[in-house]
């Protein structure tokens, strides 16, 4: 089985990731949910990437993660500037995998 990590630039889901992550995209309440679905899927499937960082690093993401669920979790609609941290935690979350 092959690590999306290892897969081209051009990969659907690294292209998705890309897009969601850009400051130009408008970030929506789906495309939060499928980048904390992917990171998820990716600690779950014990991606290989994941290997190369550290402890302190891998805590890092897991702080971010988490912070974005609540994020998430506690509104509908984001004004810029939430908009702008929560891309910055997914961000760091999803630090690794790409």
């Amino acid at each position: 089985m092959t690590s999306e990590s290892n897969l081209p630039a051009s990969h659907p889901s690294n292209v998705r990731m890309d897009r969601i992550l850009s400051p130009d995209h408008p970030l929506c309440r789906e495309d939060v949910v499928w980048m904390l679905e992917y990171i998820k899927k990716k600690v779950a499937d014990e991606d290989p990437a994941l290997r190369d960082l550290s402890q302190p690093r891998l805590f890092k993401n897991f702080h971010y993660f988490a912070e974005a669920s609540m994020l998430l979790i506690r509104r509908k609609h984001y004004s810029e500037q939430e908009a702008t941290r929560l891309r910055q935690c997914l961000i760091e979350a999803s630090y690794g995998l790409k």
